[in-house]
């Protein structure tokens, strides 16, 4: 079902309502509005297109109710719609919103005798041209009479700038419809859908041919008397209907804004408008992110998925390399909206699957330190602290653990080096913003590949330090993912490319510094190596409420994925392990269509969230990370399975404040 969008009319419309278009699109009606607890400012507040006010005169007064016994003398027409009207064009400039191109509809329903309430209604609105007729001021109030509309042959009896709401099958001469604003209908003669669920199929073929009449009059359409909801708001969108006709304003306005930001299909684009989506709701090491291209929010194409070929996936063979794949906010919802969009992932070759719990240990909802800490140490933390106990013992990492195996280890992530997920493989401190602290553990020597954005955290410091120089003495220093390699040696990288969020031309990132991060720890030889590596960002989509965000971010983290299964199936001696430190925004997804991969999804919280997050598992081993535990498990769990296969050197860690 095409929207009316490509009508001459609502086009011309949504053009001059560039700001509304950009946020909704579609016009929502403010039904019953004297029925709200503020009327005509509860909906106004919400810029919303359209508002209705009941209309009755007696006694000479246009009174405002939905029955007789509820008027009452001073819910006038005027006092209630009309003077806050004139108030407002006068403080914003002769037009609805001040500094903003959007246009207001007041819907006027008569509900006493047709002449003289319209009479009366065009009497009072000619007192204020410049704010009710548009042949004065284009951008003045559009009116649209329904109820006991007059007659189709009276209507060039009332001034041009009274338009009327139309019926579907009525057929009006050429003139009569350019009187027409809308086509509205009574949704309970076409269906009894009560909002939830599907619509009869029979019955959606009615209301299909009632908003295919409106639209072939060049006329948007409106269903009162329909359910309301989430699910009918998406429906009827879908279906091509124009106005949503609700009594809820502000959730159906919310429904509705960003709306760009709330739907994803690779191929097409769907950001409402271009600029830019970030946050303020990121930590002090990872402030500095340019936030997310609103036209570089789409992809031509999906991505590959890798079929696995299930060398030695799960039981008892040796494992000789551990690769540890974080999706920073990555929870089910931003796993299935990737998988929707793309029609698979190469994560869901993973046979085992389990589910972990990820709480603080002092509050209810994790941060990325205590989580990743949880992660990185098998250790329960509190919120910003960065693997070390509450009276500041460090606790040993995965890092320092296969150190002291003898292993090589890495640590690689598509985001700040110095934020909490990666420094809790490297780092120990009390304050993950200690960020002079925490990257001058690095000095320690136990991680021998580091890579990850945020070059000031090297070389402008609070210390006065130039950590660049020093650890160059230990490490080949380098800028560019393409450079891992260069050179033998361990290697820090820190390439700037990495702090960007992730769009068509740099989707591999992550995957290419993957595969030579992988052939680094190679090169340095040992028994064996364990990397980390972060798919950063999906927790900073969350953040931004910013579904295809979210979505890019999971594909850029699943080529990674990709990568470490492809290097597992090469030897058969690699555990790979997948999960998250915690969900960010607590995604919902509301709609979608499988056979195009469209996903539409809605965030609760501009924040964490504590809901459990899987954790799939490949290769040897993999079959231990199956169940529901909490997340403290699966570095406990990573360490029983290789503790017998090397002799652990003694590296105590001295305390931190």
């Amino acid at each position: 079902m095409k929207r009316l969008f490509g009508f001459p009319l609502l086009a011309l419309l949504l053009c001059l309502c560039a700001t509304a278009a950009a946020k909704r699109p579609i016009l929502i009606h403010s039904h019953n509005d004297y029925a709200r607890t503020v009327p005509f400012y509860q909906a106004y507040a919400q810029q919303v297109y359209s508002i209705e006010a009941d209309v009755f005169l007696v006694d000479g007064k246009l009174l405002v109710g939905h029955d007789l016994p509820d008027l009452t003398p001073e819910l006038t027409f005027e006092a209630l719609y009309v003077e806050p009207l004139v108030t407002l064009f006068a403080r914003n400039g002769n037009r609805a919103w001040a500094g903003s191109e959007d246009h207001l509809q007041l819907m006027i329903e008569l509900k006493s005798e047709t002449a003289p309430t319209l009479d009366a209604v065009v009497k009072l609105l000619d007192k204020y041209p410049a704010v009710f007729d548009t042949r004065v001021n284009p951008e003045a109030v559009r009116i649209a009479v329904t109820g006991r509309v007059p007659a189709p042959a009276d209507f060039a009896k009332y001034p041009a700038y009274v338009l009327f709401d139309g019926a579907w099958d009525a057929d009006y001469t050429p003139g009569q419809l350019e009187r027409i604003a809308l086509v509205s209908a009574d949704f309970g003669d076409f269906s009894v859908w009560n909002g939830k669920g599907s619509i009869i199929a029979a019955e959606l073929k009615n209301i299909e041919k009632v908003i295919d009449r409106a639209h072939a009059m060049g006329k948007p359409v409106r269903f009162w008397g329909a359910p309301e909801g989430v699910t009918v708001y998406y429906t009827f969108y879908d279906m091509g209907i124009d106005y949503i006709n609700t009594d809820r304003p502000e959730a159906c306005a919310d429904f509705f804004s960003d709306f760009g930001n709330k739907n994803f299909r690779i191929g097409e684009r769907r950001t409402a408008s271009d600029g830019v989506t970030g946050t303020k709701r990121l930590d002090k090491a990872t402030r500095d992110f340019a936030g997310f291209q609103n036209e570089k929010l789409q992809l031509s194409k999906g991505i590959d998925v890798y079929a696995p070929t299930y060398l030695n996936d799960g039981g008892t063979g040796r494992i000789k390399n551990v690769i540890f794949l974080i999706g920073d906010g990555m929870g089910l919802a931003q796993i299935a909206a990737g998988a929707y969009a793309n029609k698979g992932l190469s994560l869901f070759g993973m046979k085992y699957i389990g589910l972990q719990q990820n709480n603080a240990a002092d509050v209810f909802t994790t941060d990325s330190a205590a989580g990743g800490s949880a992660l990185a140490t098998g250790e329960p933390h509190d919120n910003r602290h960065i693997s070390i106990s509450p009276d500041s013992v460090a606790y040993p990492s995965l890092t320092d653990y296969f150190h002291g195996k003898g292993l090589r280890t890495g640590v690689l992530t598509l985001g700040d080096i110095a934020d909490a997920t990666p420094t809790a493989f490297y780092g120990h401190n009390t304050e993950r913003d200690n960020s002079d602290e925490l990257t001058a553990d690095l000095l320690d020597g136990h991680v021998d590949l580091v890579c990850g954005s945020g070059i000031r955290k090297f070389t402008h410091r609070d210390d006065g330090r130039n950590l660049e120089e020093e650890l160059s003495k230990r490490y080949n220093f380098v800028h560019a993912v393409d450079r891992i390699n260069a050179a033998e040696g361990p290697t820090i990288c820190i390439d700037e490319r990495m702090d960007d969020a992730a769009e068509e031309s740099n989707l591999p990132l992550l995957a290419d510094a993957t595969r030579a991060s992988i052939a680094k720890l190679q090169e340095l030889g040992g028994d064996g190596f364990f990397l980390m590596v972060e798919g950063a960002k999906i927790d900073y989509a969350g953040h931004s409420k910013c579904l295809p965000g979210s979505i890019i971010e999971m594909l850029s983290f699943d080529l990674a994925v990709a990568e470490a299964m492809k290097f597992a199936d090469s030897n058969g001696e690699t555990l790979v392990i997948v999960t998250a430190d915690h969900e960010t925004g607590g995604l919902t997804l509301v709609d979608g269509d499988e056979q195009t991969g469209r996903v539409m999804g809605v965030y609760v919280s501009d924040d964490h969230t504590p809901i459990l997050l899987p954790v799939f598992a490949y290769g040897p081993g993999a079959d231990r990370f199956c169940g529901v535990y909490r997340n403290t498990e699966i570095a406990r769990r990573i360490k029983e399975l290789t503790s017998t296969q090397n002799n652990v050197k003694k590296d105590a860690k001295k305390p931190k404040k």
